[in-house]
């Protein structure tokens, strides 16, 4: 790990390397300085089968807080470092913000980088009104500081929100039938409720290609625990930012509100206890519209109540997909989880439905 360490311009002297956090996808250590004027720092190996290319994605990431960075030097920011992300340069390559490690079994080679650690700052994970509002905030201003970069970043998974993909993985999977579930009753009885909704849930694809939809630059994991806060509740800025690419503005408004505003857990039995929170989406959305309208076309506000039933459509159906496969990409601790999952987001569309009207006269109100 100090071998590792040692391929990166940081300043001070390393006392102490240990684990930080509890994430699922990449491995996280905070390094610690020895010297009282010298940061510490976070490292991180980046999980290559989630994130195939590497150089795609920090150079995304390079963009991105540059730009932020001089948007807020432009605004006068004070503390700085503490508002937007700082990674270190490799010493064999300035330009470079990441390092390469042989791996020790001859696999392929490890990706690592680093970054500096933000003191006096933690991550939430309880959503309520008050979260909910500071979170849709603080992803309409990343969105807005970003809305004129000056360079077209990469896409650093596929088809990741793209509904029209989505749908043709499931028709595949009921082709191919791998888990012999496809005949379930209950299996064709979803597949009707999503082939009734599927023309209508991809429309922004149409509209993409109609060019009446653009493409902004979108975080795409809006989750409350994607931002720091001071000590004060204010949100410092937002983190974990592998997944920044070109987007709809529906990706970060409704993949928020798909976990965020459930009542229940994604994984909940009780279809009856799944339940669409009107708090949730009014807080999340004044937020969001307080810091993302100065950019915003109306033909995006007016859509935000279909973002907001896409995303818990979009999961069904990839849960859907993963349980006709055999179970293949999310873990799994029984035999029906995934059609479990399936079915509580289906139920949170149903919810999410009753209260169409009344969304969009919030959002006309806001």
């Amino acid at each position: 790990m100090n071998n590792i360490v040692s391929k990166f311009a940081i300043r001070g002297t390393v006392k102490e390397i240990k684990p930080l956090g509890e994430g699922l996808i990449n491995d996280t250590y905070k390094v610690v300085t020895a010297e009282a004027d010298a940061p510490d720092y976070v490292l991180q190996r980046v999980n290559t089968a989630v994130f195939p290319d590497v150089d795609m994605v920090m150079r995304n990431i390079k963009a991105v807080t540059s730009h932020i960075r001089s948007k807020l030097e432009a605004q006068g920011e004070t503390d700085i470092d503490r508002k937007v992300l700082t990674f270190m340069p490799s010493l064999e390559d300035a330009g470079r913000l990441y390092v390469t490690v042989p791996d020790a079994e001859g696999g392929q080679p490890q990706y690592w980088r680093m970054m500096i650690f933000i003191p006096n700052a933690i991550t939430k994970q309880a959503v309520n009104p008050e979260s909910s509002r500071a979170a849709g905030k603080a992803f309409g201003n990343f969105q807005a500081m970003l809305a004129d970069i000056p360079v077209t970043l990469g896409e650093t998974i596929k088809d990741f929100h793209n509904m029209e993909f989505r749908l043709e993985q499931l028709h595949q999977a009921l082709r191919d039938n791998l888990a012999g579930r496809a005949d379930e009753p209950q299996v064709k009885a979803m597949v009707a409720e999503i082939e009734k909704r599927a023309e209508e849930m991809c429309k922004a694809e149409r509209m993409g290609r109609e060019g009446v939809l653009p493409k902004r630059v979108c975080h795409c994991d809006t989750k409350v625990n994607n931002m720091m806060f001071d000590d004060q509740d204010n949100v410092l800025c937002v983190i974990d930012l592998d997944t920044v690419m070109p987007n709809f503005i529906f990706s970060d408004y409704g993949d928020f509100l798909r976990t965020g505003a459930n009542k229940v857990a994604e994984d909940h039995p009780v279809m009856e206890e799944v339940q669409f929170d009107i708090d949730i989406f009014k807080a999340f959305t004044e937020g969001y519209l307080s810091s993302a309208r100065s950019f915003l076309l109306p033909v995006e506000v007016e859509n935000l109540p279909y973002a907001t039933a896409l995303f818990p459509y979009m999961q069904c159906v990839r849960f859907l997909w993963d349980y006709l496969n055999g179970d293949k990409y999310w873990k799994v601790k029984y035999p029906t989880h995934n059609f479990t999952r399936a079915n509580n987001q289906l139920h949170l569309l149903l919810s999410i439905e009753k209260h169409w009207d009344e969304m969009k006269a919030f959002i006309a109100g806001c």
